[in-house]
């Protein structure tokens, strides 16, 4: 009977420890249970290089750069996809006009434009970044010119269904293209390099806080951009209107980089073309405020980098970016909203 006694209790002891053990197991996080913090954390996406944001499904480290070249005056409005270039140049071409360079990375929109002709410019654009070259047609000086640098050449007798007329404009401002067709022509190198740095979510923009500023181009094309606090990004203006594309987003980029270039042979002429080697000033409108630093290329291949008078990179705000290729000393209008 104390046998029988004896075993009952040790058989009880073991049970009451393994229920105990289970209980502990439970309630204490060990080694083998992640803890709620590790569960929950933020899955990581790659960066889309030409815009610093998050990219889930990848497709921006697949892909090239696209340039596309569009038209900028009154009768090309209004233009399709530049909402969602990652990053665009505004240069100014032959009779004192503005023409745009949009380069696609991320996104792929299926009309672009409208399409028009390359000029001596777009070849110190397009140089460090590569890939493809979207364009209309041009002159002999201009075609040779943009045929130098390391690009895959697409115009409309090229593309095939990668461009396309709109029967409803009238030409030549009715020639668009198909981003996620031209991309199938390929190019390298894939993807893009980086052309700026960013600042994190947690780092304030410095600089004096700005309510809208103007960079002087020529003739009727002055561009005015007015800080919108709501979105966090500056909306565009020209021609004594807020430029909205033909889908209904208005313009308007989280970065503006007003860079003072000399153009060489002159600003306006046929021949003229912002050179983008050597250095100068750069006027950064970034969160709602501006800041001035210097611009310096060392070669035709290399990446612009833009510093702060301290030597430090200037941290952009992830997202587009306009780069406007003002000529050097050209007018500028900056209204600051601290009054």
């Amino acid at each position: 009977m104390r046998k029988l006694v004896v075993v009952v209790l040790v058989l009880a002891l073991a049970v009451g420890a393994a229920l105990a053990v289970k209980h502990l197991r439970k309630s204490s996080p060990s080694a083998s249970t992640p803890s709620s913090s590790t569960s929950t954390s933020a899955p990581h996406y790659a960066t889309a290089p030409l815009t610093g944001l998050a990219d889930p499904s990848g497709a921006s480290l697949t892909r090239p750069a696209l340039t596309v070249k569009i038209e900028n005056t009154p009768e090309a409005l209004p233009q399709y996809g530049l909402d969602q270039a990652d990053v665009v140049y505004e240069e100014i071409v032959n009779g004192g006009i503005t023409r745009l360079a949009a380069v696609f990375n991320s996104h792929a929109p299926t009309k672009v434009g409208p399409v028009r002709s390359v000029r001596p410019t777009d070849q110190q654009i397009v140089f460090p970044l590569g890939g493809i070259f979207a364009y209309s047609g041009g002159a002999p000086y201009a075609v040779a010119s943009i045929s130098q640098a390391p690009v895959k050449l697409v115009d409309e007798s090229s593309a095939g269904a990668a461009m396309f007329r709109d029967p409803s404009r009238q030409a030549p401002h009715n020639l668009y293209a198909n981003a996620a067709a031209l991309f199938a022509f390929k190019g390298t190198p894939t993807p893009p390099p980086a052309l700026f740095h960013y600042r994190s979510s947690s780092q304030a923009a410095t600089g004096v806080q700005v309510a809208h500023f103007t960079v002087g181009f020529p003739s009727i094309y002055s561009v005015t951009w007015t800080w919108n606090a709501t979105t966090a990004s500056w909306d565009r203006s020209l021609f004594g209107q807020k430029i909205v594309t033909g889908t209904g987003v208005q313009v308007s980029p989280k970065n503006v980089l007003v860079m003072f270039v000399p153009y060489v042979n002159g600003v306006g002429t046929f021949t003229s073309y912002a050179n983008l080697q050597g250095s100068g000033p750069v006027w950064a409108f970034i969160g709602g405020r501006e800041v001035r630093g210097t611009w310096s290329r060392t070669s035709k291949s290399s990446v612009l980098n833009y510093t702060l008078a301290n030597g430090q990179p200037l941290a952009l705000t992830a997202g587009q970016t306009w780069v406007e290729l003002q000529y050097s000393g050209g007018p500028m209008s900056v209204t600051s909203s601290v009054g």
